[in-house]
Parts: C-alpha cells; structure tokens; sequence
C-alpha cells in the first residue's frame, strides 16, 4: 500500500481524538497489514504514513505538550508524495515528537513506486512491457537491484570517471547512428576536471549533430571535457546485461536481464519515483522543533541532477535544495540511527534557517550526489556575489561584520556517519558540505570513495566550524585539482583582478574577517586525496587552525588567504603547497613534519611564520631554504613508531620531538565509533614510506601498475645506454596495457623526468609526482633507444 498525506473524515477524526484522549495514548502504530480504520494502537495500527502523520497533527492541537512517538512496524512504505511537516506538528525539549522502526524491525521508506509488468520478448536478448499511463522515471529496480540505463559507453565498474568513458560519445558517426535521441542524456566532467556537468539531449540538427540544454550544474564557465564523457537513455545504445530503455512516448520499457535472470523470475519493478520523502518546512518564526527520526532506511529517490542549478557564493558549486530529508526551517531536529541507500540526488539538506540539527550514527552509501549539506540563504550574506569573476564596488562594500540576517544553518552537529559510494551520478559532491553556516561541529565520521571532496567549505561566511577525528579516503578519485578536506573563501574582499584584490586588502585589512568572523578548526584528522591535496585551502580561504592531522597522500595547500595557522601535522611523503600567498597574510607554518621541499607557486612574501619544521631529508630542507625560510629547520629520521600499521607516532628519542618541538597526537580515534559502523567501514591504504635507505635503493616497487626498480648495475646502464647510473626502470607492465600506443610506457624504459624535474630514483620520482598529483595525471621523460620520449600515465 501507498502512504500518503490524506484527508481525514470528520467523524472518524472525531472518534481518534476522542478516544486518544480519553486514554491518553501516546504512541501510535503503523503496519503493512494495519487499517486506516483502526485506532493506530499496537493491536489496531494504521497502514498509510500519512494517515497516521495527520492523526498526530490533529491530536498535537489537542495536546500540544504531549510526549509522541509514531512507531512503524518492519516492512516497506511505499510514499506516494513527500511527508510534509510543519511547524505545528513540533515536540518540545522535555517531549519529543520521535519517528521511529519498531524495536529490532527493519523498516524502509522508499520513493519508488512498484510495477506490475507483463514482460514480453522483443528480439534478441531484450525483454519488453507496458507500463501505465503517465509513469516517468530514471531509476530502475529489479529484484531490488538496481539497473544500468542504456548508456555508451557500456558500464564498466571501477573504470573512473564514471564507471567507464568514451572520447568517441558525441563522434558524428555515433550520433547518425541514433534515430531520435531526444531525452537522452550527455554526462561530462568540467574542462578543468572541477566537478561533473549534465546536458538533456532535446533532438538532432542535421544528420550527425545534437541539440541539448544544461551544463548549469558548475558555476565556473566550462564546455564538455573533450574525453571524460558518456551518454545515456538512448535506445541504439541498449545493448548489454542490465540495461534499460524506457520509450515514455510509447509508454514502453524495454529490458536486458543479466545472464540467468529468466523472464519468470522477474518478481519485482520499483522505479524511483519521489525525489524527496520526508521535509521539515518552518521558518526562523515558526520553526518546527523537536522531532527525532531514528532506526529507518531510505531508499530510491528519484535523481535530481538536471535540478542542480543554483550557484553559490562564488563558489563552483551549484546546488538543488532537496534531498531524501530536506530540513528547512527548523531546531533540534534529529536524525540517528539511520540509513540512507540507493539515492538518485542528496540525502539529507538542511537549507535556510536551522539551529542544533543533529546528525547521527547514520549509514549513507550509493548516493547519487551529496551525503550531508548545510546551505544558508544568501538573503543572510552581505554583499554577495555569485560567480568567480563578480565583484562588489568597493565603494558598495557593506562592512558590518557577520551574517545580515538569521536565514543559515548554525550550532549542529554530525558525528559518528559511515558515507561512502557517493556521487555516483553527481560529481560535484561532498560528504560533508558547508555552504553559509556557522559554527557547525563535523566530529567522527568516515567518509570515503567520493567523486570530490569528502568535506568542503564553499565561502568564509561565516566559520567557527570543528572539523575533527574523522577518517577521510578515496577523495577526488573521479576529478582533479581538489582535495579531501577543501574549502575556498571568495569572500567581500574578493575581487578577480589580483592587482586590484591586493590594493583593497592593503587599504582595508579589517575586510578579511567580514565573512570569516569565526576561526575554523581543524584537528586530529586523518585525509588521503587521490587527485589533490589532503588539506586544500583554495582562493581566499582564511580565519583557520590546523593541527595534528595525518596526511597520508597530498599534504597541504594554502592558497590565497589570510591568518591561516598550521602546525604539528604529519605529511606522509609529500609536504607544503603554498600559492601565490598576499602580503600581510600573517599566515604561519611550523613544527609540521614534511617529507618534501615545499612546492611554493609565486610566493613572494611568506607570511608570519615558516619555520621550525622537520624533514626527513636534508636535500629537501636546502631546497625550502633556497626561498629564504627554513633557517631553523631540521631534518633526520622522524622515527615513526609503526608506519607499516598505520601509526605515525614518533618514538621519544625522534630528532622531531627534540629540535622542532614536535608533539604526538592520537593516531586510534580516526572516523567512526559506534561498532556496527566500525565493522562495516574500511579504512585507507598505508603508503610505502618514501625515506631514504638502503632497502629502498633495491627494492622492486609497484607503481600504477607497473613493476619499477631504481637503475643500479653497470650492466644495467649498458644495456639501456645511458653515461651514468641514474633513473627509474620499468620491469613489467600491466595487464592489458597498451604499450602500442602513443605516449605508452614500454619494458626497459627508463624514467629520468617528471613532470620537467630530475628523477634520479624511484624516491625522487614519487617525490616529483606527490607534488603534482593533482592534475590528474603524471608527465615523463623516459630514455629509450638512445633517446628521451614524452609518455603520459593517467
């Protein structure tokens, strides 16, 4: 049965309220196999959410200062349209209103819709059926597994971007070949691989060209990247297991069932019908309050890609405000125990005004965009502006510090969330995001294998964030340019022309803080970014502490900002990015341990403080001193306690305790902590240590596949021809590596540039490449038949 909102009998109204108050029930009862006849009581339940939902709301003006509790017992409740609550529906902090499964039942909330089909064969493999008048959807389920629609090219999982990627989608030969593509639909990342971008395909010009609409879901200018692309819902392309088309103008699905699934055993369709199954929807007035969701699972919203189009502050974001839970207008809201699976857009979006929402020992996996965003209303920002390259007149620049209104999400909480697979449709998605909110608290999740940035901060406005002991992995592993924990600023200040931003936080310094009133922390973390760095403070970021965080892949950068402190950090083979820093950026850097030179980008003027820190080479130490820091710095072995394990303590006698003042930090409180999520969670990948000694001179090493080993022997130099004992040899490649193609690496190539810089090592190479990571790809020079040939790896 649906649930649904639905209108109650007068009469029948009158006997609920009668008999509930006349017995004082506090808690009402749903089932699968109740009435909306019954009493709602454990021994009579309701069926449909709805009902019940306007029982409790007409009960609560009778009773307003009642304690309430909705139980639903196990099974699924299909939703026919979204459950709406307002602010008269609200508990208080002494009686909640809670909705929750009953104990130890499973109950899962859906916004799909079921089917029932008559499936037929059609040709080939294909199966076909009737579906009713007026359905639409983009999302298919069989058997309750989710289906590919008709895509080229074909899915290919673990293949990023996109579980699989086409140069040739959008050839004119491909498109010819397409008899009417109108609603179909074109996937690319950005030009600049910042983020996914998504156009409706409205018809053909001509024989091989397209018509289409959208790109709206970045806000920095970009066609289609010319290769990271691929094409859906178009029948031509319906040509492999588990691949959908449905035809809405025939009112016709056509079906591919994976090998073994026989027509007779297709028991049951859902296709994704509702992009938003439960709203909160109040204002800073009249808020609603007090209301727990607790022990439920939702599943199979609608996607909501095409929808993402509203820019924020300056940021490269565009964002649709819904999601599975839409908070908008609220206090005390809170969501625990819960799962979120299989979503087509957002899971949980708390928009506008919104006060002490917590977010609890949640579970979101296979999302397709993002897991948690707080977004304010710009109404709240003074003087904003909404694209890269907008300003504010000087003269027009409202300087009263802070937020202009109360329209933005503050003092909230989320803690202890398992989030994973996200972004699957989506690419410009966190984790965590945070859009014009302050004061938030992110403490204890687990976040990883996501497009983008496990969490991002898109503007200053306006900080006093704590971003701790979360355990943050597989990050940007479908984009580039980005970071695990990334944020940017582009704040009043901000200003696209550098020459004209420098004259006016020159003339007003005081403008810094305007936006970014409230220091931003972020502590006893641990970050791996595949494509980036692990802590990307990007344009204008400022007003922020950073200390004793692990970063195991990408160390940190700091762009253009202001009053950034980092220090007592631990940067797993790579280092310090600083980029074009102001003058005046009072930014310090110190008493981190680094196992690169610093990767300065046109720093002139290198702020407070960078010094006293420890690295564990001296050549990497000259080469940061070479920029006029560094004069009290170390280096040495930091003598890590159990690096193979994953703990980066150091021992008591390290070289970094004694001379820098380095501090030991918890290397065991890392991401989750509740045990259900604990067991389910992974954890990242411990990278061979890049220090310097004999064991590494020899050893055979794995690299992008590849077997590689440093140049050693006479013999070897011989044989590839070179005048010294220098360089990087490949000893294997990869299976189903086409070494035939140009700019391929080959067996017996020797690497001795990356990316334009001396490799003398198999060190000095992966040293090279942590620096440069985050374009995506790598850059080598190999010696080759007495010659050096430009070969790119991806």
């Amino acid at each position: 049965m649906s649930s649904t909102s639905i209108k109650i009998p007068f009469t029948l109204l009158l006997l609920i309220l009668l008999q509930t108050i006349a017995f004082a029930q506090k808690d009402f009862y749903v089932s699968p196999l109740g009435n909306d006849e019954n009493l709602g009581s454990i021994e009579s339940p309701f069926i449909t959410l709805g009902h019940a939902k306007e029982v409790i709301k007409a009960y609560k003006i009778e009773k307003p200062d009642e304690e309430v509790t909705l139980v639903l017992k196990g099974g699924i409740y299909y939703l026919s349209e979204s459950l709406v609550f307002g602010s008269k529906e609200s508990g208080s902090v002494e009686r909640p209103y809670t909705i929750r499964a009953a104990e130890g039942e499973k109950v899962i909330l859906s916004g799909g819709m079921p089917l029932e089909l008559k499936w037929k064969r059609f040709k080939g493999n294909l199966l076909v059926a009737k579906i009713p008048a007026d359905v639409d959807f983009s999302s298919l389920y069989i058997n309750g597994k989710k289906q590919i629609r008709a895509r080229y090219p074909n899915y290919q999982e673990g293949v990023n971007p996109f579980n699989g990627f086409a140069e040739d989608a959008l050839s004119k030969e491909r498109i010819a070949s397409w008899e009417n593509p109108g609603g179909g639909y074109i996937h690319a990342l950005h030009k600049g691989r910042w983020g996914g971008m998504h156009y409706l395909i409205t018809g053909k010009i001509g024989r091989d060209s397209l018509a289409f609409v959208g790109g709206w879901q970045n806000n920095r200018e970009s066609g289609l990247h010319p290769k990271y692309r691929f094409v859906e819902n178009i029948f031509e392309e319906l040509d492999s297991p588990k691949e959908w088309f449905l035809d809405t103008k025939k009112g016709v699905l056509y079906f591919y069932p994976e090998e073994g699934l026989a027509i007779e055993n297709i028991q049951k369709v859902e296709v994704g019908f509702l992009e938003n199954l439960i709203s909160f929807k109040g204002d800073a007035e009249n808020p609603v309050k007090y209301i727990k969701i607790q022990d439920i699972t939702f599943i199979q919203s609608s996607p909501t890609f095409m929808k993402t189009e509203e820019p924020l502050l300056r940021s490269d974001w565009t964002i649709y405000r819904n999601g599975a839970i839409l908070l908008d207008g609220t206090e005390n809201i809170s969501i625990e125990n819960s799962k979120f699976q299989d979503l087509g857009g957002n899971a949980i979006f708390v928009s506008n005004y919104n006060r002490n929402t917590t977010i609890k020992r949640n579970l979101i996996e296979e999302i397709g965009g993002s897991a948690i965003s707080f977004v304010g209303n710009p109404d709240a920002v003074r003087s904003p502006s909404f694209n890269y390259h907008e300003f504010v007149p000087e003269e027009d620049i409202d300087t009263i510090p802070g937020p202009k209104t109360e329209n933005y999400p503050a003092n909230s909480l989320v803690v202890d969330n398992l989030i994973r697979n996200i972004g699957t449709i989506e690419k410009q998605v966190a984790g965590v995001q945070i859009e014009m909110a302050m004061d938030l608290h992110i403490v204890h999740n687990t976040i990883y294998n996501v497009p983008r940035a496990g969490i991002n901060i898109g503007d200053g406005a306006w900080g006093g964030h704590i971003i701790e002991y979360n355990d943050v992995f597989n990050t940007v592993m479908e984009t580039g340019d980005h970071g695990a924990f990334n944020s940017w600023g582009r704040d009043r200040f901000w200003h696209p022309n550098r020459q004209t931003m420098d004259e006016l936080t020159a003339k007003h310094p005081e403008w810094i803080k305007l936006d970014a009133i409230k220091t931003t922390i972020i502590r006893n973390n641990r970050f791996h970014c595949d494509h980036g760095w692990d802590i990307d403070l990007d344009d204008g970021s400022s007003n922020y502490e950073i200390y004793n965080n692990l970063a195991l892949s990408g160390g940190i950068k700091l762009r253009e900002g202001f009053y950034r402190t980092v220090y007592n950090n631990i940067m797993v083979n790579n280092g310090f990015h600083p980029h074009v820093w102001f003058k005046e950026s009072h930014d310090v850097f110190t008493r981190n341990i680094v196992m690169t030179s610093h990767k300065q980008i046109g720093v002139n003027f290198w702020g407070d403080k960078v010094d006293e820190n420890f690295f564990t080479s001296e050549a990497d130490l000259d080469k940061s001193r070479e920029f006029g820091v560094e004069r009290s710095g170390e280096f040495g072995d930091p003598m890590f306690v159990n690096p193979e394990a994953g703990d980066f303590s150091v021992q008591e006698d390290s070289l970094a305790i004694q001379t820098v003042g380095f501090v030991n930090f918890d290397m065991d409180k890392f991401g989750v902590t509740s045990p259900e999520l604990k067991k389910m969670a992974d954890s990242p990948g411990i990278p061979f240590l890049l220090l310097e000694n004999e064991e590494n001179k020899v050893e055979i090493r794995e690299w992008h596949g590849f077997k590689v080993k440093n140049m050693e022997s006479l013999g070897e130099q011989s044989a590839a021809g070179l005048n010294e004992i220098t360089g990087v040899i490949v000893l294997e490649v990869p299976n189903q590596y086409d070494t035939s193609a140009p700019n391929s690496l080959r067996v017996g190539d020797v690497i001795l540039e990356c990316w334009d810089e001396k490799v003398s090592d198999f060190i000095s190479l992966s040293k090279v490449e942590k620096g440069n990571n985050w374009k995506g790809h790598t850059e080598l020079k190999v010696w080759r038949n007495q010659a050096l040939i430009s070969v790119v790896i991806l």
